[in-house]
Parts: structure tokens; sequence; C-alpha cells
């Protein structure tokens, strides 16, 4: 069954599409959540929700690629999930890790309204810098803070050595900040 298929049985709130999505993408989603949360019951837990958030969503989302749609889902249940965890209880996963290294870039998701309109404008405009990138370190930047893929991995997936991965990270977090400081987000 074919990703079109399975939308079309969402739309008609098919349980059906429930099972295979869970038998297309549930071993994507485990990985996501898992490279959030660490191996265990909160993946799991993480990967139920974000078959309930899907059900839920479609419709009256339509989402033009399922796959995406599932991976954004999944690694914002997976975040979501983070965040409700106290410092204590965070290891295993290369989230709290990833978000740390953006944080001097990027602000704190939004709390008022205003903040909101600001964040979606901040989003759009980090969308537009990783155009800007060469194709190589828009994914290495992609599997990094999207994905939450620890640097070995990134290494061994895209064939490179780590250093070279922390290297082409750390470039590409210094042009997000040049970037966003000309696009007005971040002030000097």
């Amino acid at each position: 069954m074919n990703d079109r298929d399975i939308l079309l049985l969402l739309e008609q709130r098919d349980e059906a599409a429930v099972r295979y999505i869970q038998t297309a993408y549930g071993a994507y989603c485990k990985r996501i959540a898992a490279n959030i949360l660490g191996q265990g019951e909160d993946a799991d837990e993480c990967v139920n929700d974000v078959w309930l958030r899907l059900w839920n969503s479609i419709p009256p989302a339509k989402p033009r690629d399922l796959k995406l749609y599932i991976a954004r889902t999944a690694r914002n249940a997976a975040v979501n999930m983070l965040k409700r965890r106290t410092a204590e209880k965070r290891g295993g996963g290369e989230a709290p890790a990833a978000l740390d290294e953006l944080a001097e870039i990027l602000p704190a998701e939004a709390s008022s309204p205003e903040d909101a309109a600001m964040y979606e404008e901040l989003k759009k405009s980090v969308n537009a810098f990783l155009h800007t990138l060469p194709e190589r370190d828009c994914n290495v930047f992609l599997r990094r803070y999207f994905f939450a893929d620890d640097t070995a991995s990134i290494a061994s997936l895209f064939r490179l050595k780590e250093s070279h991965v922390r290297l082409i990270l750390s470039r590409t977090r210094k042009k997000l900040r040049e970037y966003l400081i000309t696009e007005g987000f971040i002030y000097e």
C-alpha cells in the first residue's frame, strides 16, 4: 500500500490506515523517538502517541509527503515528551546535547501570541537558510538537529570522519547565526 492510499484511508477514517502506517513507518518513528528520548518505554510510548496524533490530524491536514509529515510528528512528540522530563531523567538520547548546541542561536519557543508570530517567521527564515547550504551540509545539519542523530552516526552515514561532521556543524551554526543577524532575529 502506498502513501496516497494510506492518506485516503485516513481521510475516510478507516482504522486500517493506522496498521499500514505502523507497518511502513514503525521502525522509522521508533528510530526518531529513540534518538531523542533514548531506547526504552518512553520511545515506545512516543511512537504510540504519534499514531494517535496522525489519526487526529489527518484530516483536516493533507500532507503532500506522508513520510516527512510522520517524521515531523514523531520529532515533535519526542521533543514534547523530553521537555516534560526532569533534567536528571534526560539521559540516553542525543536531543539534549543537540538542543544545547542550538540554544545560543535560536530563541526559546514562543510563550505569547506575539512571540508565536515571530517564531513562525523564524522557522521560515531558518528554512530559507537551509536552502542556501550545499546539499550534504544541509543533510548533516538536519540529521543532527531535526532527527537528533549523534555525530558518529552522521559520520558513518555520509562516510566522513566524525571530526569533519563536527566541523560542518560548527561552521553551519556560525553561518546560521550570521544569517539570523542579517534577518534581524539576533542582535549582536
